[in-house]
């Protein structure tokens, strides 16, 4: 959304932007930041064009995701450790829920470098004044076509792929990574518990978990 690049683009000197892809330089590495609109399709498209067009070496999808392990509250953080797709189903086939046909894999690894740096910046900026009410967790991150906003929903999900939070565009991104071999790393802040409360909380809080999750990835840049 653009709530979730407006921070990112406030701090960006110098950049330059090409049909809505925008870059700029911190240190030695050149920055390519874009919103990839809501869906999964909008973000593998976002992802392809990253890789095939720009030559990016690796991904980071920031944003705003909904909790669904019982320890996070709003404005915790989950680092990714894998995504998966909560919403695939072929059980017809005899396939597991989440399970992709003629794929190695359905759960997409995130890159272990780019945890462990986003672990180890978080020892220092735990202590700050805006994140210090904030946990950070590595997770799993679970996507699908739908806001999920109900406690049998969320139940589901749980049981069927256990992940830290939910939201509609990681598993995308980390799929189209996975196929073209680039690493990439999902940062989630939560704005709501995808709960019976999800639409309320949701709207209250998006705004603040955006700017910052955006606001870490910037630090995370600037290291």
């Amino acid at each position: 959304m653009q709530e979730e690049i407006d921070e990112l683009l406030e701090n960006m000197d110098h950049k330059e932007e090409i049909g809505g892809y925008f870059t700029w330089v911190i240190g030695n590495y050149e920055v390519v930041l874009v919103r990839s609109g809501i869906w999964k399709v909008n973000a593998a498209m976002t992802a392809q064009k990253l890789i095939s067009e720009f030559h990016v070496d690796a991904i980071i999808n920031t944003g705003i995701a909904g909790a669904m392990a019982s320890w996070l509250k709003v404005f915790d953080f989950v680092v990714s450790k894998d995504a998966v797709h909560h919403d695939f189903d072929v059980t017809g086939f005899w396939y597991p829920v989440t399970q992709i046909p003629r794929m190695e894999t359905s759960c997409f690894e995130a890159d272990p470098q780019l945890r462990q740096t986003f672990l180890t910046l978080w020892e220092k900026e735990k202590k700050s004044e805006l994140f210090q009410k904030c946990n950070l967790i590595e997770g799993r991150i679970a996507s699908g076509d739908q806001f999920i906003a109900d406690k049998d929903k969320k139940n589901h999900i749980i049981e069927i792929c256990h992940p830290a939070c939910v939201e509609m565009e990681g598993a995308a991104i980390a799929q189209v990574c996975y196929v073209n071999k680039i690493p990439f790393l999902i940062l989630r802040c939560m704005s709501d518990c995808a709960d019976d409360t999800g639409t309320e909380t949701y709207e209250f809080n998006d705004k603040t978990a955006a700017v910052l999750s955006a606001t870490l990835v910037k630090h995370f840049l600037e290291e």
